[in-house]
This record gives structure tokens, C-alpha cells and sequence, in this order.
């Protein structure tokens, strides 16, 4: 299978940090996996380097088709299929130029080769009126407070949401973004802390190469937020969503933001700090899940 540099960008992506956020050691493991023999330590590049270098090599070989099933292995998404799907459904986007098409058949992942280049356009209604919906949502009463976050916490929350707010009506659109997600990590962050148990103990919770799970204070947004979806504490359209909000966040860094031209406009903003509201108030009407 040979794919094209916009396969390649979004296979690094689903790599990388979509399906599960993979660190550095990690990606190494999943190469190897591939018939790589590397090793993680003091020089290791970017994680987007490395990947990208990875990508090229097994470019063309049989080693794709073994990349693409090992990172949509249905066993790591288990009670998160619909997750799966969604990534199937994305990569088909891309790899539909390539004449290629990925199938799921249950616990099984096929490769269809393609007589020409197939461009279906249905879901895009569908996509605008779940979008569409999902910001009609009203949220003039959100309240911090009742999620309990200890502390000073939930004041310092408060104030940002109105300093995001303020950056939201003076066109501030980055600061917006990057805020909201710093804002809603800090929300998970707080509550995992009250119920380390929960968090620790739910499947989708981070895991090193022994299986022992991370340090809270080392999980990243996205493992916050899968634990979160499998706790209860939000809905599969928060979940879906948050990961919006936090794809945008890592634009935070110059580097990221000039390499994919990454320029902030009203309706993103808008949509991460919809995000964040929403979030809020899915927490506060369910933490009573987890505090009994």
C-alpha cells in the first residue's frame, strides 16, 4: 500500500495522539512492533519526526497494511467502537485518493483496493447539523461549584471562563482556544484527584509498558477525557467534542501552528469554549455517579 504525503499526515495523527496519545518510548514500541529495532533515549526527535520518518521507510511495503491494523486494533478500543469507526471513517477520507479503503468486519480489519478514486459527500449535512446542535445548546447557568473541586479551585475556573469570555468578544480567538483546554484539563485534573480510584482503575485510564497506569499528574488531556466518557461524567458528544478543543490546543505552540497553517477564526472559538461550558455541566449534573 503506497499513500500519498495527506495519508501519511493523518495516519502520523491517528498514530500518534487520536487513537491514544502515544509518548516517545511508546511509539517506539509500536514500530518495533513492525520489525523496527530501535531504541528510546537521549536524542530520540520529535515525536512527529520520528513518526513521520517511520511512515516514509514502510511507505509502499506490506509494513503499512500492518501499521494500519495495529493502530486500529478493535481490541484497544473496546467499549469505545464507536470511537474506532470514527477513525475508519476519517482515514477513509484520506486514503479514498489512494484508491484504498479500510473495512471493519467485527473484531477484523480489511483492506478494499479501489477501481478509481471514490469521494462520498452524505455525512457533510449530518456533520453540520450535530455541529449545529451542539452549539444551539444553552448554558447561561453552568456552575463549577456544584462539581465540588476542592480547594480554591473552582474560583480560579470561574475566573477563567470570564477571562475567556473577555478574549472570545475582543477577538482573541487563540487565546480563547488555548485557555479553554488548559481550563478544561485543569477541571479533569481536579476531579481525578478527589476520585483517584475511579480514574486509576478505568480501562481507558494510561498505561506504561508493564501496565502499570501513570501518575495522575502525567496523563494527558486525551486520557482525561476517554476516562471521563467511561466514567459517565460526560457524553459521547462532550467526548467527541473535548477532542476538538484539545487538537486545537496543541496549536499553542508556534512550531505546530506555522507548520500546519493553523490560523484561529470565530466559529473555532466558539466551539472550544462551547466545549468547555458544556463539559462543566455534564460534570456537575453527573460527579454524583462517582461520589457515592
Amino acid at each position: 500500500m503506497n499513500l500519498n504525503t495527506k495519508s501519511l499526515e493523518k495516519l502520523r495523527m491517528l498514530i500518534n495522539e487520536e487513537t491514544s496519545y502515544r509518548k516517545g518510548f511508546q511509539l517506539v514500541d509500536f514500530f518495533n512492533s513492525l520489525g523496527f529495532n530501535d531504541i528510546y533515549g537521549q536524542g530520540f526527535p520529535s515525536r512527529s519526526i520520528y513518526t513521520n520518518q517511520k511512515l516514509e521507510i514502510i511507505n509502499g511495503t506490506p509494513r503499512m497494511e500492518q501499521c494500519i491494523k495495529a493502530v486500529l486494533y478493535p481490541a484497544s478500543f473496546i467499549d469505545k467502537l464507536e470511537h474506532l469507526d470514527e477513525c475508519i471513517e476519517t482515514l477513509n477520507k484520506y486514503i479514498a485518493f489512494d484508491k484504498w479503503k479500510v473495512i471493519r468486519n467485527s473484531a477484523d480489519i480489511n483492506f478494499q483496493r479501489l477501481d478509481k478514486v471514490e469521494v462520498k459527500e452524505p455525512s457533510k449535512s449530518n456533520h453540520a447539523t450535530t455541529e449545529n446542535q451542539f452549539l444551539s445548546r444553552e448554558f447561561s447557568n453552568i456552575s463549577v461549584q456544584k462539581i465540588g473541586l476542592e480547594g480554591m479551585v473552582s474560583e480560579v475556573i470561574e475566573g477563567r471562563i470570564k477571562e475567556i469570555e473577555r478574549c472570545y468578544s475582543s477577538d482573541a480567538y487563540l487565546s480563547v482556544i488555548i485557555i479553554a483546554g488548559s481550563t478544561l484539563e485543569g477541571v479533569l485534573l481536579g476531579l481525578a484527584n478527589q476520585y483517584p480510584r475511579h480514574f486509576n482503575t478505568a480501562k481507558s485510564s494510561p498505561k506504561d509498558k508493564s501496565g502499570k497506569v501513570y501518575e495522575l499528574s502525567k496523563w494527558s488531556l486525551s486520557s482525561f477525557i476517554d476516562v471521563a466518557y467511561e466514567l459517565g461524567l460526560v457524553q459521547h458528544d462532550i467526548q467527541r467534542f473535548s477532542h476538538t478543543l484539545r487538537d486545537f490546543r496543541n496549536y499553542t505552540h508556534p512550531y505546530q501552528q506555522m507548520s500546519f497553517g493553523f490560523n484561529p477564526r470565530e466559529h473555532t472559538a466558539k466551539i472550544c469554549l462551547h466545549v468547555l461550558k458544556a463539559a462543566i455541566q455534564e460534570i456537575s449534573e453527573n460527579v454524583s455517579k462517582i461520589n457515592t
